[in-house]
């Protein structure tokens, strides 16, 4: 079975919604001697770019001031899947459910104190959604002292791997052996799934296709 096409989320609202629920992204760029560097971020998804800021000085920055093309990847692991749920005897079997997105584009320094400032107030809404702080405006002193990258995509692929390329009967097997296994994520897992846990056990409530 091809399984390229059957794991790639094909609605943009899933990547979306994926990438406002987490929290770090990782950055690649280039360095001298031509070696990527992978640096974990917070970042916002906005307008279709991607915003992070940053001190105004580092190695990141400088990468990026020589070539602006750039890597970013988040990514979620659901569930790891030991190999005796298929096999106690064939470690090779073990398996993981996950979400993930890449993207490959051009980075950029936002210079337009407007759009600086809507990037440090979309982060601060992402992280702090109790409130309780002062929202930056373009005036303050503040947006001198800090970077802010942009991350146009020139390309955005997402993959997922929550069951859809099982069979009905497969994919509740697997669902039963994660509830008894009973991980700190097999909820959660299992809502993702398309599964709600009820008095009985378990019931599919919706099809695992994004």
């Amino acid at each position: 079975m091809q399984l390229v096409g059957i794991l790639q989320i094909k609605s943009p609202q899933k990547i979306r919604e994926f990438l406002n629920q987490e929290h770090v992204g990782r950055i690649s760029s280039i360095d001298d001697n031509g070696y990527p560097q992978i640096i974990p971020m917070n970042f916002v998804y906005l307008d279709n770019s991607i915003y992070m800021h940053s001190h105004v000085k580092g190695e990141k920055i400088e990468n990026i001031r020589k070539n602006n093309k750039v890597g970013f990847e988040v990514d979620r692991e659901l569930e790891f899947l030991p190999s005796y749920f298929e096999d106690p005897k064939n470690a090779s079997l073990a398996d993981t459910l996950y979400i993930s997105v890449v993207i490959k584009g051009k980075a950029s320094f936002v210079t337009n104190r407007e759009e600086k400032t809507l990037a440090l107030n979309g982060l601060m809404e992402k992280y702090q959604p109790e409130g309780r702080y002062e929202p930056i405006h373009p005036t303050m002193k503040v947006l001198d002292a800090v970077a802010v990258i942009k991350i146009i995509p020139d390309s955005l692929y997402g993959k997922y791997k929550i069951g859809q390329h099982m069979n009905v009967e497969s994919r509740i097997d697997l669902a039963k052996k994660i509830l008894a296994k009973n991980s700190t994520t097999a909820k959660d897992t299992l809502r993702i799934m398309g599964f709600e846990i009820t008095s009985n056990g378990l019931a599919m409530v919706d099809e695992p296709v994004w």
